[in-house]
């Protein structure tokens, strides 16, 4: 997996999304979920490792990475946990374990609480969760993204790469920060990333707020202990609203735990992934 780009293809609701499994083909499944604004291009390193015992799902979701980007697409929470309802259904997973990291976490958690998924285990990773949400930046875009949807293509790749360094806490290889800004620019990418903004909505995680405490599945969370986009706080509050959870703090990484440590993030996935 020394390059990454995911070769398999779904033709979803929302777009066309990119897909790839890695790993034995009778071996339990594991499927990768993730967040805002990345690709799963962020599960490269956890995925390589977890293949060696089991089936890896991984991709792209639709307005992300290397999947469909279009005008008028809709990107919200909404259609991408209906999307992943279809993916699991294509997939032929009845219940796999899922793992899933920012915006990916709320979008796991609509899929089984609101639309009928299953998993075995839920791992949740610096997930968004619990309202509110949202860092003033991401606000001042969201309320202003025809504005900033302008801005000229130099200027607009400067505060796409602030805007994801921001999310390690040691900071970013310079290839890695280079792999995840490449799909928010040029003529699809800027306007593809001030509509998935645009269209966050607090209501998404609202709606299934009530139900945290419904879960009776093994979960668990982790959090980096330095996220400053999600504050730790915020993870101890989530485990103590869902009765199975366990709490996993990955210190020295922030909000990208996979891109800050991703050794100990797997060290702390496998045990729970194989209990």
């Amino acid at each position: 997996m020394s390059t990454w780009s995911p070769s398999r293809t779904y033709d979803s609701e929302s777009g066309t999304v990119r897909w790839d499994r890695f790993g034995p083909d009778d071996a339990d499944p594991v499927v990768l979920l993730h967040g805002t604004p990345f690709s799963s291009y962020v599960w490269r390193n956890v995925a390589a490792a977890l293949a060696a015992t089991h089936r890896v799902y991984v991709w792209d979701m639709p307005g992300y990475g290397g999947s469909a980007m279009s005008t008028g697409q809709d990107v919200s929470l909404g259609a991408q946990a209906r999307v992943f309802t279809e993916l699991l259904a294509h997939w032929q997973l009845e219940a796999p374990a899922v793992v899933a990291h920012d915006f990916g976490g709320a979008v796991a958690l609509r899929a089984l609480l609101l639309h009928g998924a299953r998993y075995r285990r839920l791992g949740l990773v610096d997930p968004v969760a619990l309202a509110p949400w949202g860092s003033p930046f991401f606000r001042l875009v969201g309320a202003n993204s025809a504005v900033f949807e302008q801005l000229p293509p130099h200027l607009h790749e400067a505060l796409v790469r602030r805007y994801v360094s921001s999310a390690s806490s040691p900071g970013l290889h310079p290839a890695t920060l280079d792999a995840l800004v490449a799909p928010w620019l040029g003529d699809a990418g800027q306007p593809a990333f001030y509509r998935q903004i645009a269209q966050a909505d607090e209501r998404y995680t609202d709606e299934f707020h009530d139900r945290l405490g419904d879960l009776d599945l093994p979960v668990l969370v982790c959090w980096g202990a330095d996220d400053e986009w999600i504050p730790l706080d915020r993870g101890r509050q989530l485990a103590g609203l869902i009765p199975s959870a366990e709490l996993a703090v990955i210190d020295g990484a922030g909000h990208l735990v996979q891109e800050d440590a991703p050794a100990q993030l797997t060290a702390a996935l496998l045990p729970f992934l194989t209990a």
